[in-house]
């Protein structure tokens, strides 16, 4: 019913995973900063994901993970996983899972899927997933994208999620979720988590400091905007960043380009 890509890369682990499933995101994905991350799908076994992690923080190797959560369940021969620790990554494909079914797995990675139009859909995966650089999030996506290309699931389409960890990568650093985003139902799923991405990006990336512009050489434009929107000028320059959560790039006298950019859109300039 699944398609997905784990992987690593450095103190970052995460899982993107598409499916002709409602919410997939709330089933198959689990990570935790410091131990690892998995993907439990097909006849998807939810207890696998605590499980999976509690052994991964033990700091078992993946292949003894995916061992020791199947070798006493029943139904293990319609379960598909995988896994990626620490150190290494192990896929696994149960014998009855529905054809196409199977995966691929490297050092720091491992894709999966079951009823999909054919294995070109985990090769294509891969191929991404090596092919990109930049932050993780952007290389499972590209993944995922690629596999989805290439075929996805055979029943066809209508939910994504993507999660990454990493140590204090929460929100206020309370927690290791850097990204969690989901579509939960949608026939473009894929698609639709990477405008959900680029939004986050936006609302919860830092400003590039060698792009910011002097607030005193924007501060007329700026005041005529938030005129234009109903605010009283500059003097409300921080209740309008506020409404629009864009704290996370407000810096002190500083405007970050991308904000200005989205004030001009938002006053129709």
């Amino acid at each position: 019913m699944t398609f997905s890509i784990v992987a690593r890369d450095g103190g970052q682990w995460g899982v993107a995973v598409a499916s002709k499933f409602l919410a997939v995101g709330a089933y198959v994905p689990a990570g935790r900063a410091g131990a690892g991350a998995l993907a439990t799908q097909a006849w998807a076994n939810l207890a696998y994901k605590a499980d999976g992690i509690a052994l991964l923080a033990e700091g078992r190797e993946a292949a003894a993970v995916v061992d020791a959560l199947t070798r006493n369940d029943e139904m293990a021969s319609k379960r598909q996983l995988g896994v990626v620790g620490t150190a290494t990554a192990a896929t696994y494909t149960g014998s009855e899972c529905s054809a196409w079914a199977g995966g691929r797995a490297g050092d720091d990675y491992a894709i999966q899927g079951n009823i999909l139009t054919g294995p070109e859909v985990v090769e294509a995966a891969e191929r991404a997933l090596l092919a990109t650089t930049g932050p993780l999030a952007r290389r499972l996506l590209a993944a995922l994208r690629a596999a989805d290309d290439a075929g996805g699931d055979s029943r066809g389409r209508q939910s994504a999620a993507l999660l990454v960890v990493e140590e204090g990568g929460g929100y206020g650093g309370g927690s290791d979720v850097l990204v969690d985003l989901r579509v939960d139902d949608s026939p473009a799923p894929v698609p639709e988590l990477f405008r959900l991405l680029d939004l986050y990006d936006l609302y919860f990336g830092k400003p590039d400091p060698a792009t910011l512009v002097a607030f005193e050489d924007v501060r007329d434009e700026v005041d005529a905007l938030l005129r234009k929107l109903g605010y009283a000028g500059v003097a409300e320059w921080d209740r309008w960043v506020g409404t629009e959560n864009y704290e996370e790039r407000d810096v002190p006298d500083k405007v970050d380009p991308l904000v200005l950019d989205r004030l001009r859109a938002q006053a129709g300039s």
